[in-house]
């Protein structure tokens, strides 16, 4: 499965943003998908991953009750609802595919998108 992550931009503290995975390939049901972000200076985080199976999400606790992951298998799309930003949000996004789900574990993931640039500043 190819993946691409779009969406990101400039948001101000307080503001939203809704980054887009889109699939292509294999069958993207098949497959739980997570959002990685990578913020400057420190290492590539999972934030948010949703089950290929029932849908079901997990969210780190940095985004919990702040963003939200939802996905439409017909469309082989992937969202991320990112809502109350803070300037510690501004990071490189990036969607993964994996085969096991409930995991935010990169070492899981075997397909990865490009990143998109979140910036959060006013």
């Amino acid at each position: 499965v190819q993946l691409q992550a779009s969406g990101g931009g400039l948001a101000q503290p307080g503001g939203s943003l809704t980054l887009a995975c889109s699939a292509s390939g294999d069958t993207v049901d098949y497959y739980a998908i997570a959002w990685f972000r990578k913020r400057p200076g420190k290492e590539r985080e999972g934030i948010s991953c949703i089950a290929s199976s029932d849908g079901t999400t997990i969210y780190a606790d940095s985004v919990k009750g702040r963003f939200t992951m939802s996905r439409d298998n017909a469309k082989k799309m992937v969202y991320l609802q990112m809502n109350h930003l803070k300037p510690e949000d501004t990071a490189i996004y990036y969607c993964a595919a994996s085969i096991v789900d409930f995991v935010l574990d990169e070492g899981h993931y075997d397909y990865w998108g490009q990143g998109t640039l979140v910036t959060v500043s006013s």
